[in-house]
């Protein structure tokens, strides 16, 4: 259900006063917010104005708080910018989603001990020498109705998040499926029961139909946009976009400790002018570094696809690391829309936020092909995006289930030599999902792949990469 922002504000003027039956609970849910600082003083005043009217209600993120925006990621400490601003908002809870992990252990501890909220992930197990504060639950006394919020963190192919293996070195993990029945007692004794999980949708879906008790899912990790909310045998689930292009209202009526009716609704955080002063004030003390908008190189023409941007990051590693080949996972193009004009600082940290390292390595072109394969596989079904060499990926069905048929081509248009060894550069996270057999494991480099495309840029000055792309796909 979509309404505007300040036809809500008057429904719920109307519903706070009027007599009625029971007790209505309200949550207000964020997810993939991925710094998104600049919209944090939108949020900020909607909190505000809701909590004005219903002073009971709970905000919960789904996690993804950081990663995305140098201004954030860069910061000393890591991510303090974000946690500041959800601290004066007041969250009343977080799901740690994979991104949390980014800054490694130790950023993660930091992270939980400035935050004045819990982080709730009820599948991870935490060392005690690693001094990360996480719960598996929380239960909230919202006028007398008990609020159960289980959280869930994201469990990937390789039995952990998608991070970089180092950045959750000690930290255990079990999937959602088999630790959610664990805590079926906790629905028992709570009136009101959420999932608050960085799954994604389609996982989502599967928990509805196995743990049918929950009332709501909030939901996170695919960054799917739902229109309100979905009822999935009879869980209530709800998500939105990347970056906050919206927020969800929940509200839930519970007469004699159950749960006897549910909505959810859209904000829209873009259509929301008004702005909390306090966190524009806040903001704008973050923000305070020129060097950001220093200009590093010009773009000659409006991009549109992550492929054209993956497409510019892999031409500049090539070049930089004096390699034939450069490769780049698609989810790793952090976004999809660039306008002609100036390359700053700002964009490129933006378009490559992660603080990878370059790896080089001697492939085969049988090693190189069945690395790509399994970088695939490791990034959600998305063929990665290549310098040096263009691909024709035939999938097994139109789902992209899994590839048929891999053909590789040099830029003189022929197929690549399957023995002949080439110079690859891959960034470290590829180097460590993409579990293939390669006899060359690499070496590893210290400038991040953010400067190197920084310093290719600042030398080439102005770039063309419109309708850019490196690989054709066919079923």
């Amino acid at each position: 259900m979509k309404k505007n922002f300040l036809s809500i504000i008057c429904f719920l003027l109307v519903s706070v006063f009027s007599s009625a039956h029971g007790e209505t609970i309200r949550i207000l849910s964020t997810n993939d917010m991925h710094s998104a600082l600049e919209k944090m003083p939108q949020l900020a005043f909607i909190v505000d104005s809701l909590r004005a009217i219903d002073p009971t209600m709970l905000v919960l993120s789904a996690g993804d708080n950081r990663t995305g925006n140098p201004y954030n990621d860069r910061y000393e400490p890591v991510s303090y910018p974000m946690i500041s601003m959800m601290n004066i908002i007041g969250f009343d809870a977080s799901a740690l989603g994979n991104h949390e992990y980014d800054s490694k252990v130790e950023g993660l501890a930091s992270m939980t001990a400035l935050s004045n909220f819990e982080y709730l992930a009820a599948n991870i197990t935490c060392p005690p020498e690693s001094n990360i504060h996480v719960v598996p639950y929380q239960v909230f006394d919202v006028k007398g109705v008990k609020v159960g919020v289980l959280g869930i963190t994201q469990v990937g192919t390789l039995g952990i998040p998608d991070t970089h293996p180092d950045n959750v070195k000690g930290l255990s993990f079990q999937q959602p499926e088999d630790v959610i029945p664990q805590y079926k007692w906790l629905t028992h004794q709570c009136d009101v029961n959420v999932l608050l999980t960085h799954v994604g949708y389609e996982v989502d879906l599967d928990l509805a139909k196995k743990f049918s008790y929950y009332d709501l899912i909030v939901s996170s990790h695919s960054h799917t946009q739902l229109e309100g909310g979905e009822m999935h045998n009879g869980v209530l689930i709800t998500q939105n976009g990347y970056q906050l292009p919206r927020v969800t209202l929940t509200t839930l009526e519970v007469e004699n400790g159950k749960v006897v009716n549910k909505k959810a609704e859209n904000i829209f955080i873009d259509k929301t002018t008004r702005r909390s002063e306090a966190a524009e004030a806040l903001l704008n003390h973050f923000k305070n570094s020129p060097e950001m908008e220093r200009e590093v190189g010009r773009m000659a023409s409006d991009i549109t696809t992550y492929d054209a941007l993956g497409v510019m990051m892999c031409d500049a590693w090539a070049a930089e690391c004096n390699c034939d080949i450069a490769i780049e996972n698609y989810g790793g193009v952090r976004y999809d829309v660039f306008p002609v004009g100036p390359i700053t600082v700002k964009d490129i940290l933006n378009l490559d936020p992660f603080m990878n390292t370059a790896v080089v390595m001697n492939l085969t072109g049988k090693e190189l092909s069945d690395m790509l394969i399994a970088c695939f596989k490791a990034d959600r079904n998305r063929f990665p995006i290549t310098s040096g060499c263009t691909a024709v990926v035939t999938y097994s069905d139109s789902s992209k289930s899994a590839i048929k048929k891999l053909e590789l081509f040099g830029p003189d248009g022929k197929k690549l030599d399957m023995k002949k060894k080439y110079r690859v550069m891959a960034n470290n996270y590829i180097a460590s999902i993409a579990d293939s057999p390669r006899q060359d494991q690499g070496e590893r480099g210290t400038i991040t792949t953010s400067d190197l495309i920084i310093r290719w840029l600042e030398k080439v000055k102005t770039v063309d990469y419109k309708g850019r792309t490196s690989f054709t796909e066919k079923w």
